[in-house]
């Protein structure tokens, strides 16, 4: 893991520039000196080929020696940088010119640079003086001294001819310390200037750099800002002292997303606002439209309670026969209306959460006999074979039998009413598990079928596959959505499979705890608890059904408010998909109506999903100020839940 501390960029910008300037100013002063040196080496070196030229050229005559002698000493006091001027006479060339040669190649460079004394030999030839004589050549300056690795410059040897004769050499050692020396001495003046000149303009290009990084560092500075204080309605001035093209497109662009940012916080608190406003409507019309399926289901079950006990007091004895086909035909299509009135009403009862689930002990196969016998009547009528395949044996089960045989009365009306010819089919099957069963029942016909377009809309209340006036079949499409309803109060489920003009399948799945294990589990026995959702009640009613409390269950805000009017609640619950700001607003009205209208407080409850848990802190305050006492994850085990709401109520 790369644990090194981050940067800031104006200064990591500062010390890159100022390094590069640096070691851009010491190669330049380096080079420049080196180069400047070198060439004064050269320009000496020049200079010493002439002065060699001029005395083997006084040499080479008869009587130069006196000359040779006064050039010399003209030659030592004129330049300092010369070490001597020797002569040495000797007849025979030098015969290693390969050495010579090799001295000849060496570089200036590294003679500059890196040699303490170098010598030069030049030879002394002359038409007019023998070998034997030459010796009266040899001034005071010769030596015996050999050649040493720092001679350089071999004799001429191609400039002796038949008529020549070698005389000598004449070394002249120039001492490179000495030059180096006296060079740096004469050019100190100058680099100093040089120098002074160069930081001059370091400086100077320092504070230019520094013009961006003053602008970074602003920008840096109001960034911390907006990152520190997100509820700022106003973005903070971007001192921009300098026109710095990609600078300044970076600050319109911040200032560009912080106008965004600020516009879409707007836009949200408006909404926001506009979805509250929403919501209190959808409570208003809730409540007018529970309030008018209220009144009319009960002006139109005191008008059918008149017609059918009107009904009931004609005497058959005295009525033609006409007269009672017509009693019967207004009996019957009373009767029908009864019972879908009563299916609107159950319906209305089921999501207003005002039914409940009521377990006794009854035999599976008691009740499915008991179906047989009520509708083998209706399926000879139609000449329909009405069948049953059972695949238990006999056995107790604890469960709310009412609502159960209803469902699949139901279930078998619909598969005879829309089976011309053929079968229906009843099927049972038990499954036993440590705590619970699991009883499905299947009702199997060979009906007209179902579209598959249409397989999610017959459990939506008064839909009808065939809405026509002239439809074959009669219904009011109450049925199907009772058994949905029904069934999510059981937590059961209902799967349909059908093919048109072969059939249609109904698997009712209901679990059932087991009649020993019913009894065991009465921790929350006298708990009321309101159970508000939005969409499914989910796993956590059946754990408190489970332990014994009486859970009434509402998809709507404002019948959870009816209920604590009409009963003493407990604990509301609120699911966990309720969003947390609705949960706000109907904690607020509990908290107001209790304090106006209730002598006891009830215990507010939101679950939260797991995966909630990190944004606890977003939600839980508002929350609680609205007056919600505990916010938990949903806990959804028997133990766990019971001695989490036994705590919770004990501090109550």
């Amino acid at each position: 893991m790369n644990n090194q501390p981050l940067q800031i960029l104006p200064k990591f910008i500062w010390r890159s520039v100022v390094q590069a300037i640096i070691l851009a100013v010491l190669v330049g002063i380096l080079l420049s000196f080196v180069y400047g040196f070198v060439h004064h080496y050269q320009q000496k070196h020049r200079h010493i080929q002439q002065l060699a030229a001029l005395l083997t050229s006084s040499a080479s005559t008869i009587d130069g020696a006196d000359t040779v002698a006064k050039q010399v000493s003209i030659v030592l006091a004129a330049e300092p940088n010369i070490q001597s001027i020797l002569f040495y006479s000797t007849p025979q060339p030098i015969a290693d010119i390969d050495r010579f040669t090799a001295y000849q190649s060496h570089d200036d460079w590294q003679n500059a640079l890196f040699s303490d004394t170098v010598s030069f030999n030049y030879p002394v030839v002359s038409d007019d003086i023998t070998t034997d004589s030459a010796a009266t050549i040899a001034t005071t300056e010769q030596t015996d001294k050999p050649l040493s690795d720092n001679m350089i410059d071999p004799p001429d040897l191609e400039a002796l001819t038949d008529d020549s004769t070698l005389v000598g050499y004449i070394n002249i050692t120039l001492d490179v310390d000495k030059l180096r020396a006296n060079w740096l001495r004469s050019n100190l003046l100058l680099w100093l200037i040089t120098t002074i000149l160069a930081v001059i303009w370091m400086l100077y290009i320092l504070r230019k750099l520094s013009w961006p990084v003053k602008d970074i560092a602003a920008l840096t500075d109001v960034c911390e800002i907006v990152s520190k204080h997100p509820e700022l309605e106003q973005l903070p001035v971007i001192s921009q002292q300098f026109k710095f093209q990609e600078l300044l497109q970076i600050k319109q662009t911040f200032t560009v997303l912080f106008d965004r940012l600020q516009k879409a916080q707007q836009d949200y608190e408006a909404l926001a606002v506009f979805e509250q406003q929403l919501h209190h409507k959808d409570l208003s019309l809730n409540v007018q439209l529970h309030n008018f399926q209220s009144m009319i289901t009960h002006e139109l079950k005191t008008s059918l309670n008149a017609i059918v006990g009107g009904l009931q007091i004609l005497d058959d004895e005295r009525l033609s026969d006409e007269q009672k086909d017509a009693l019967d035909i207004i009996r019957n299509g009373s009767e029908k209306l009864v019972l879908s009135l009563d299916q609107i009403i159950q319906l209305n009862q089921i999501q207003k959460g005002q039914i409940s689930i009521h377990s006794s002990e009854f035999n599976p196969l008691q009740l499915i006999a008991d179906l047989l016998v009520d509708f083998e009547s209706i399926a000879k009528q139609k000449g329909l074979t009405l069948l049953s395949h059972v695949y238990h044996i006999d056995y107790t089960l604890e469960g709310d039998v009412d609502k159960i045989k209803q469902v699949l009365s139901i279930l078998l009306s619909n598969a005879i009413k829309f089976t011309p010819v053929g079968q229906v089919s009843i099927t049972s099957q038990l499954t036993h598990f440590d705590n619970s069963n699991r009883w499905q029942i299947t009702i199997r016909d060979t009906g007209i079928g179902i579209d598959s377009d249409y397989i999610e809309d017959i459990f939506n209340p008064f839909f009808q596959v065939d809405s026509s006036q002239t439809r074959q079949y009669e219904g009011t499409g109450i049925g199907l959505p009772v058994v949905k309803q029904i069934a999510q109060l059981m937590s059961a489920t209902i799967e349909v499979e059908s093919t048109l003009g072969v059939g249609t399948q109904f698997m009712f799945t209901i679990p059932l705890p087991n009649k020993h294990h019913v009894h065991q589990q009465n921790l929350l026995a006298g708990l009321v608890v309101v159970y508000y959702y939005i969409h499914e009640t989910g796993f956590l009613v059946d754990e408190l059904q489970r332990l014994g409390a009486v859970v009434i269950c509402h998809q709507q805000g404002h019948l959870v408010i009816d209920e604590l009017n009409t009963r003493k609640v407990d604990m509301v619950m609120f699911a966990e998909d309720v969003p947390s700001s609705n949960a706000e607003v109907i904690a607020k009205r509990i908290r107001q109506f209790e304090s106006y209208e209730s002598e006891y407080r009830a215990l507010l409850v939101y679950w939260y999903a797991p995966d909630q848990a990190q944004y606890l802190d977003s939600f839980e305050h508002g929350l609680k100020a609205a007056g919600i006492d505990y916010c938990h994850s949903a806990a959804y085990d028997d133990k766990a839940l019971s001695d989490l709401l036994k705590s919770w109520l004990l501090w109550a």
